[in-house]
């Protein structure tokens, strides 16, 4: 399975869903403190392709988005998949 990592900033509400849909999904994460003019922020904007809003979540190099893109992804069943549920 490739790492999973999340960005996020302390007192984001939209971490907070995306933090508690991981970990629903009982996937080992890893959450990475991004707040504003930090360089993990700046490693965040990188990896995503300029996206300067958190969360951000990574399945190895690939990005998945931010929250609404998780959720959207759950709602049309194909977050598991994204995550590398059932990938041997």
């Amino acid at each position: 399975m490739p790492e999973i990592e999340i960005y996020t900033q302390r007192g984001c509400p939209f971490c907070v869903r995306a933090v508690a849909l991981l970990e629903s999904k009982k996937v080992p994460f890893k959450e990475i403190n991004a707040p504003r003019g930090t360089q993990e922020r700046e490693d965040a904007i990188r990896r995503s392709g300029g996206s300067t809003t958190v969360p951000q979540v990574f399945v190895g190099d690939k990005c998945l988005g931010g929250c609404d893109d998780l959720m959207s992804l759950e709602r049309q069943g194909k977050l598991d998949a994204a995550l590398g549920l059932g990938e041997n």
